[in-house]
């Protein structure tokens, strides 16, 4: 019997490749004969620079770049020396979560340091690139990254325009050819699940600006700079790709990604199965185990174990989820092709209790030793 695992992190409690294991310690002692194979999950939200170079062998970066309102923060990123690719996410550099005392300031937030922690990459071999875009405290368009790549933005007078969304409606002139030159050897794939153009009603600004410190008052004038960049990048550059879904995640560094950088923005979970090459396991796989730490409605929604199902099912295989808990509008999942699913807390506790990682690691061994013996 063949078992493939790919279980999403129980937030708090176990990471992915934690889950994981657990699980296969107790499909091991109800059925030692069985080839278990234990793959990394995640959605290319939080947890996936850890999921990722935790479970594909990797090494963390640490280091120190330019936070979103010009302060240094401590940040990090994964890397596989063996493929030469950097794992990374936009909100370790420049997220809402590292505003200085959780003031919103639009106009200033940069994403400089994001393109600090991708020039420190590629100095250390890195070309290919796996960039989740999620959380952001910026809606400048990806100028500050680019500026940290080497592009020059300047004014009609021939001067640096700045950063934030302030510098926006100042831009010119774009120069190119001060960027790295090793750019053009690189591959950006970007996890990105909005499908929001840069402009207008939908985009950047309207949608996710708010949420950003965008008052009513900024969000046309704002919106107006951001298609003014749009016109200049597409002058300079000889594309327009402003329309293209996904090219407002993030405060348009979708649209910096991929028009600057040539990438490929892919849904966060697509995106990681391929990176962990997780239908290569499945062709011959009798039973996929995944889940999360909560299974709901939102997880038949999309979520990462349900893409997991989505690729066993196409290879005929039975799939079981576990979880920390689960509620009733969890049979959705049923239909979403998990087989079966089970909650792993054995007992009444209270939260603490169950989120303990030793107490987690437990609960979940055990649970799926009862299972597996069924099998």
């Amino acid at each position: 019997m063949k078992v493939v695992i790919a279980i999403d992190s129980f937030k708090g409690s176990l990471s992915s490749m934690e889950g994981g294991n657990a699980v296969k310690a107790g499909i091991l002692a109800a059925r030692p004969d069985a080839h278990v194979v234990v793959k990394p999950l995640a959605d290319g939200g939080e947890g996936t620079t850890d999921a990722l170079t935790e479970g594909l062998g990797g090494e963390r970066i640490d280091l120190s770049v330019t936070g979103p309102l010009g302060e240094p923060v401590d940040a990090y990123y994964g890397l596989l020396p063996s493929t030469n690719t950097a794992i990374m996410e936009m909100a370790a550099a420049s997220g809402i979560t590292l505003l200085p005392g959780g003031a919103k300031d639009p106009l200033r937030a940069s994403t400089y340091g994001v393109g600090e922690m991708i020039a420190d990459a590629v100095t250390r071999g890195c070309r290919d690139f796996i960039i989740g875009i999620g959380g952001s405290a910026t809606n400048d368009g990806g100028i500050g990254m680019l500026k940290a790549l080497g592009f020059t933005f300047l004014d009609e007078n021939g001067n640096d325009v700045g950063e934030g969304a302030q510098a926006l409606a100042k831009v010119d002139t774009v120069q190119t050819q001060g960027r790295l030159p090793e750019l053009k050897e690189c591959r950006f794939r970007i996890a990105c699940d909005v499908i929001n153009p840069l402009c207008g009603d939908d985009g950047a600004t309207f949608v996710y600006g708010p949420q950003k410190g965008v008052t009513d008052d900024m969000k046309q004038p704002l919106d107006m700079a951001m298609a003014h960049f749009a016109d200049v990048t597409a002058t300079a550059l000889g594309k327009d790709l402003r329309d293209v879904p996904g090219t407002g995640a993030a405060g348009g560094l979708g649209f910096a990604f991929l028009s600057y950088l040539n990438a490929r923005l892919t849904p966060g979970i697509d995106l990681i199965l391929d990176a962990v090459k997780l239908e290569d396991e499945l062709a011959d796989a009798d039973i996929v185990v995944t889940g999360e730490g909560r299974l709901d409605f939102q997880t038949a929604m999309g979520k990462a174990p349900v893409g997991v199902a989505r690729l066993a099912k196409k290879h005929g295989a039975k799939v079981i989820a576990f979880a920390g808990g689960v509620t009733k509008e969890a049979r959705a999942c049923n239909g979403a092709g998990i087989d079966a699913f089970f909650p792993v807390v054995r007992g009444v506790t209270t939260l603490e209790e169950a989120m303990n990682p030793e107490n987690a690691r437990a609960n979940v061994t055990d649970t799926a030793e009862q299972v597996f013996r069924l099998m």
